[in-house]
């Protein structure tokens, strides 16, 4: 779509995160410009704006176009990989922007990286915020939670857009300006340490269902949307319950749920939690004990090759013969 007037924000970065958050801003009614350096991701964006009602939203091919296409003064958001990607980034668009406008990383990112940028942010006279974003691919289209912090000044130029497109509760958005610094980025690692300890609890509860209690998927799907209607229910015993019902469509013979590889990768965020926790001598035994599970998920050969000497030994069938017991409790 060709813009006659300047958009109202800008977001850079268009992968799923990006292009759902960028439909989700103009779908509430805020004329949006975005840019990725590839350029195809500018395009396929497009093409899902007009798809998808079309929605207020202006591609660009070159920073200079896409800073330029924005009210003054600017908000620019940036959900790129952490890290160097984001300094690469704020270097191409830093350089048609101007003081007063705002560089918001909606990644997650370490939260003294953050302060970092903030402080170079400042050199030029650009205002900084770090925004946790929280809700997935889903939750960016349809309403995210969002954690910024940062610059205040920088907030009240965006919080009317933020509190449109945040989820939306009893008691309002989703959002609230968290703090000074990178105090957004780091209740958003937080957030992310305490859900890889919700994981690795549900995780363990299946293992000991299925694998000692010998239930099956039906029996497992039952058992965990029982526990999402109490006091459990949540968007990660929901969806489990669902995933309990899946079934392979592409062989046609059992669940799906049966044939995931049991190996687990990870973004780094529930590391800084504990390295954080160690730093500030906080204890964090679920979300330390959730991390080392991921690394030993990394490790499946040896897993298997310890497994094959634990059978040998018997222990296997000193586990099986607590089942009945389970089952009959």
């Amino acid at each position: 779509m060709e813009s006659a007037t300047l958009s109202q924000i800008g977001l850079a970065g268009l992968a799923v995160m990006g292009q759902n958050l960028a439909l989700n801003i103009a779908e509430k009614g805020f004329p949006i410009s975005v840019y990725n350096r590839t350029i195809s991701k500018v395009d396929e964006t497009l093409d899902r704006a007009h798809r998808e009602g079309q929605l207020p939203l202006f591609g660009h091919y070159t920073p200079k176009d896409f800073v330029l296409s924005i009210k003054k003064p600017r908000s620019i958001i940036i959900l790129v990989k952490a890290g160097a990607p984001v300094d690469q980034t704020i270097a191409a668009l830093s350089a048609y922007m101007e003081p007063g406008d705002t560089i918001i990383d909606g990644g997650n990112e370490w939260y003294e990286n953050t302060e970092r940028r903030m402080v170079d942010a400042s050199a030029s006279g650009l205002l900084y915020l770090g925004m946790g974003v929280s809700g997935g691919e889903d939750g960016a289209r349809n309403g995210p939670s969002l954690m910024p912090g940062g610059s205040h000044r920088a907030y009240l130029n965006i919080h009317n857009i933020l509190e449109k497109v945040a989820a939306q509760v009893d008691d309002g958005p989703c959002v609230t300006y968290i703090g000074e610094g990178g105090s957004g980025n780091f209740v958003k690692m937080v957030h992310n340490g305490i859900e890889y300890g919700d994981m690795q609890l549900i995780s363990e509860a299946y293992d000991v269902l299925k694998n000692v209690g010998g239930l099956g998927n039906e029996e497992l799907a039952e058992i965990f949307g029982e526990w999402n209607r109490g006091e459990l229910e949540s968007f990660l015993i929901e969806i489990t319950s669902d995933i309990f019902k899946v079934e392979d469509e592409e062989t046609g013979n059992g669940h799906l749920v049966d044939k995931i590889l049991d190996k687990t990768g990870m973004k780094g965020t529930g590391k800084w939690t504990v390295q954080q926790a160690a730093e500030l001598s906080i204890a964090a035994p679920t979300i330390a004990a959730s991390l080392d599970s991921r690394y030993m998920s990394g490790l499946k050969e040896e897993r298997e090759a310890a497994a094959e000497i634990f059978k040998e030994e018997g222990l296997k069938e000193e586990i099986n013969n607590v089942g009945p017991w389970i089952r009959r409790g």
